[in-house]
């Protein structure tokens, strides 16, 4: 999984609210089982949606910050969302609220989810392309003119952001003296168990 530290660029502003993963990733495309070029079906079924259009075109730039709106990847579980989200260039998603699954989602697969309200301000006033930076590292927010704002993330969410690990990633990281003893205590209790040891 890709580290994340520092994002800056353009965002791509999605003002709807209870946006579904439905929406993000149609159900018809689930039977696809690679992550490889899933880009190109995120939001699929508005891509003739006006109010579609700047955040479609923000995206099409490169844009890596996407602002949505508020219970944004509501409904169904699917991990494609997430996936087809990322595979479009997205790193980072702000809205005022997720669909739990989906924030979950998020983490694990190298997506930083920021919760934060409208009323804070930033970036919900910024239009589609509008310049800001997500440094995880420092938890905020910075738009081209020097305004900025904090944000919060779950610990070991930003940690493992931080360092690009995924579950196992960090399990092995952080309980590696752990997982070595005990492989150390099955080598001598089951020996038969690996043969290679043995010639």
């Amino acid at each position: 999984m890709d580290k994340i530290e520092v994002v800056e660029g353009p965002i791509a502003r999605l003002p709807a609210a209870n946006v579904d993963t439905d929406i993000i990733y149609p159900a018809r495309f689930l039977l696809i089982t690679t992550r490889d070029g899933l880009g190109k079906l995120a939001f699929h079924d508005k891509q003739d949606a006006p109010d579609y259009a700047p955040m479609f075109a923000a995206l099409a730039s490169g844009a890596p910050i996407l602002v949505a709106g508020p219970n944004f990847g509501c409904g169904s579980s699917r991990e494609q969302a997430v996936w087809a989200l990322k595979e479009a260039g997205v790193k980072v998603v702000i809205a005022p609220s997720f669909g739990e699954i989906f924030q979950s989602n998020c983490a694990k697969n190298g997506v930083l989810a920021i919760r934060m309200d409208e009323a804070e301000g930033l970036p919900y006033g910024l239009e589609s392309g509008a310049l800001l930076q997500v440094d995880l590292r420092a938890q905020t927010l910075a738009v081209a003119d020097g305004v900025a704002a904090p944000f919060s993330v779950n610990p070991a969410v930003r940690e493992a952001l931080l360092n690009g690990w995924d579950d196992i990633a960090r399990i092995k990281a952080l309980h590696r003296a752990d997982i070595e003893a005990f492989e150390a205590r099955r080598r001598v209790a089951e020996p038969w168990l690996f043969p290679g040891d043995h010639p």
